[in-house]
């Protein structure tokens, strides 16, 4: 077979390749290491200069004409096959985007936004610690006598110290009333403010974690008594509940840090598993207070012949179960995206407080 009819041959084969599979085989018969044009090309070597010179020529005219043929019928068999996709899949740009959910804030988070901006509005301010405090801050300074047992391992987390360091014992503080300890001898007294964050104690089940968060309020003035603290603690109570009538109940306890101290209930009322605060039978405790104890003013360079006020503490954790309905404290630790949604936190979502309270 000649060059020409060679030609015509492997021409009319790569134009009627149906698709790109046929075209691969038409290249193979052609140009491949055992095609036909390939076969010829390796005859070369035997032929003489002159007609190795000539034949030569040819046959690279002849492999590159039927490469050109087989890549514009390769494009050719990709652009027909582009058409026919796009024949069968469309996509409307006039169409709205798919909305995307976006992150949530924790009930936590959002609890304490909530209690700070109401105790905002009573003239609170808050005021931070760290998180490792000094034995003395933790316990000392709050009239924590050392047989106490939260000054034991088995109740709080203590800092590990290296043979021959002879620092004061430190720990992972174990409430937020070294806060208020710090804040009173930076600011002395008059004095208003709340310390929210996270605190530790050697606790695990139900109802108790090693981590939970807490806030405590302190108060500090030269006329400040139990009136007032029960004030406060009714107002926010009608706010944070959401409620129109709130009934508090104090019950006499004792704190090292408040002198007198008394835990606090609140009235409610649990009708099929539906909680409501502020009517019905019931009474839960909800938070711990007192009249700071003069020791501990002293401590915090306040003099108490001429300062008094109160202090209370509340597990915000806690709270938030009351408020939220949330069945089981371990949920704030083990949960996921669908379980927030499904107690209604959503992305930035801050629920305005009643009584004209503003964030």
């Amino acid at each position: 077979m000649d060059l020409s009819e060679l030609r015509g041959k492997y021409i009319e084969a790569v134009a009627g390749a149906a698709d790109e599979t046929a075209l691969e085989e038409v290249r193979l018969a052609a140009l491949g290491k055992k095609g036909e044009i390939s076969a010829l090309m390796a005859t070369l070597g035997k032929m003489d200069p002159e007609e190795r010179k000539s034949s030569g020529a040819a046959l690279n005219v002849l492999k590159t004409e039927i490469d050109a043929a087989l890549r514009a019928r390769k494009s050719a068999l990709s652009d027909a096959a582009l058409d026919e996709r796009l024949k069968a899949e469309w996509l409307d740009v006039t169409l709205p985007g798919r909305p995307r959910r976006t992150g949530t804030i924790h009930p936590v988070s959002q609890v304490m936004d909530e209690l700070t901006a109401i105790f905002a509005d009573m003239g609170f301010s808050v005021a931070e610690g760290p998180q490792v405090e000094s034995d003395w801050y933790n316990f000392d300074a709050l009239n924590i006598p050392p047989e106490h047992p939260a000054r034991q391992e088995h109740d709080t987390f203590f800092m590990h110290r290296a043979e021959g360091d002879n620092r004061p014992p430190h720990v992972l503080r174990t409430h937020t009333s070294p806060v208020q300890i710090r804040a009173m001898m930076d600011q002395g007294a008059p004095i208003r403010v709340i310390a929210p964050g996270r605190v530790y104690r050697m606790d695990m089940d139900q109802t108790h974690t090693p981590m939970f968060h807490q806030v405590e309020g302190l108060a500090i003035d030269r006329d400040i008594s139990m009136a007032n603290l029960k004030w406060v603690l009714e107002e926010f109570c009608r706010a944070f509940f959401e409620v129109d009538k709130v009934e508090l109940r104090f019950r006499a306890s004792h704190f090292p840090f408040t002198e007198p101290s008394a835990e606090v209930d609140i009235r409610y009322s649990n009708v099929g598993g539906q909680l409501k605060i502020g009517e019905g039978d019931k009474w839960m405790e909800i938070l711990g207070s007192g009249m700071v104890h003069p020791k501990v003013l002293a401590a915090a360079g306040v003099n108490p012949d001429e300062w008094q006020g109160f202090a209370f503490g509340m597990g915000i954790d806690r709270i938030a179960m009351l408020k939220y309905g949330i069945p089981d404290l371990r949920a704030f630790f083990e949960a996921d995206l669908r379980w927030l949604r499904h107690y209604g936190f959503a992305a930035l979502d801050l629920p305005d407080l009643p009584g004209g309270l503003s964030r």
